[in-house]
C-alpha cells in the first residue's frame, strides 16, 4: 500500500512538475477561455446524447462490428488467458507486486489527482488551458463512468476471481439486491478501470498536442493496467475492446462538444494498432503506436 501511494505521488508530483513547459509547448492559454466551475457536471447528459447521436449510425457498423468481432474471440478464450496469467501473477514476486500497484492506481485516484493538478496549476499561473483540462478530465470520467455502470448493471458477468464456470457467468439484467451485495459476480464487463483511464489520456492528449510523449506513455500505462488486472482477476480480455471505444469517445466528447474527427479514420487508430499476441503459452492483446 506504501508503494502504491508513493507512486501515485510521483505521478501527480510529476504531472505538476511539467504543467509548465507543457503550456509552452501547446496553443496560447489566452486563445482558451476559462470553464465554469459546475459545467464539468451539467455538461454530462449532454455528453451521454452526444455519444448516442455520434456512434449508433450507419457509418459505425464497421467499428462496431470490429468490437463484436474482438469481443467474441477474447471471450473464447478467456478462460484460457485468465489462468495462464493467474499463474504467473501467483508464482512471480515482481509480477504480483506491480500487478497489485497498478490495479490500485486504476480506480479513479490517479485520474482525479490528475485533475486536481491541472486545476491547483491554472489557479495558480491563471493558465485557462490547465483549468479547462481539469474540469474535461472530471467531466469525460464521470460521464464514461455512468455508461459503464449502466452496462455493467445490465450484463451481469462474473469476475474472473469469483467465477462459476469457465469465462464468468453471464446473468443479464440480474437482481439489483444482489449485484449490490455481491458486485465482483456481475461488473466485469465493460471495464470501467481502461475506459476512464483512457478518457483521461485522450483529454490530455487533446489539450497539449504538441507534446509528443503523452499519448505514447499513456496508451502505455493504460495497456499495463489492463494487462494487470487480468493478472489479479478482476477482469477478461474481451472487457476490453468496448472499453477503448466508450473511452476514446467520451475524451474526444469533452474537449470537442462541437464534432471531433471519426473514431475509425481518426489519428488515435491510425496510430495505435491493436492485435493478438502469444506470450507464455498465454494468449493477450498487443499495442503499437507509431509517433507522428
Amino acid at each position: 500500500m506504501k508503494i502504491t501511494y508513493t507512486i501515485l505521488f510521483i505521478l501527480i508530483f510529476g504531472e505538476f512538475s511539467v504543467c509548465q513547459s507543457l503550456n509552452e509547448a501547446s496553443r496560447n492559454k489566452d486563445t482558451v477561455s476559462a470553464p465554469t466551475w459546475y459545467e464539468m457536471f451539467t455538461n454530462i447528459p449532454g455528453d451521454c446524447v452526444q455519444f448516442y447521436n455520434t456512434n449508433f449510425i450507419t457509418e459505425k457498423i464497421p467499428l462496431y462490428a470490429g468490437v463484436s468481432v474482438l469481443t467474441a474471440g477474447l471471450i473464447a478464450t478467456d478462460n484460457r488467458t485468465w489462468m495462464a496469467a493467474n499463474k504467473i501473477y501467483k508464482e512471480s514476486g515482481p509480477v504480483k507486486r506491480w500487478s497489485d500497484i497498478l490495479e490500485e492506481l486504476g480506480d479513479g485516484r490517479t485520474q482525479f489527482g490528475l485533475s486536481g493538478v491541472y486545476a491547483i496549476y491554472g489557479f495558480i499561473f491563471n493558465d485557462n488551458r490547465a483549468l479547462r483540462t481539469a474540469s474535461e478530465i472530471t467531466e469525460a470520467v464521470l460521464a464514461s463512468g455512468a455508461v459503464v455502470q449502466v452496462l455493467k448493471h445490465i450484463t451481469g458477468r462474473q469476475s474472473p476471481f469469483v467465477s462459476t464456470m469457465p469465462g464468468g457467468r453471464w446473468d443479464f439484467f440480474p437482481n439489483q439486491i444482489n449485484y449490490h451485495k455481491h458486485v465482483p459476480s456481475y461488473d466485469a464487463f465493460p471495464s470501467g478501470h481502461v475506459t476512464t483511464a483512457l478518457a483521461t489520456v485522450v483529454v490530455i492528449g487533446e489539450n497539449y498536442p504538441n507534446i509528443k510523449w503523452i499519448e505514447p506513455l499513456g496508451y502505455t500505462l493504460t495497456g499495463l493496467l489492463a494487462i494487470s488486472m487480468v493478472n489479479t482477476g478482476i477482469h477478461w480480455y474481451s472487457d476490453y475492446p468496448l472499453a477503448v471505444v466508450l473511452g476514446y469517445s467520451f475524451g474526444m466528447i469533452a474537449v470537442h462538444p462541437e464534432g471531433w474527427t471519426d473514431f475509425i479514420f481518426g489519428n488515435a487508430v491510425k496510430n495505435v494498432h491493436i492485435y493478438p499476441s502469444m506470450v507464455n503459452n498465454g494468449f493477450g492483446l498487443g499495442l503499437n503506436y507509431l509517433l507522428d
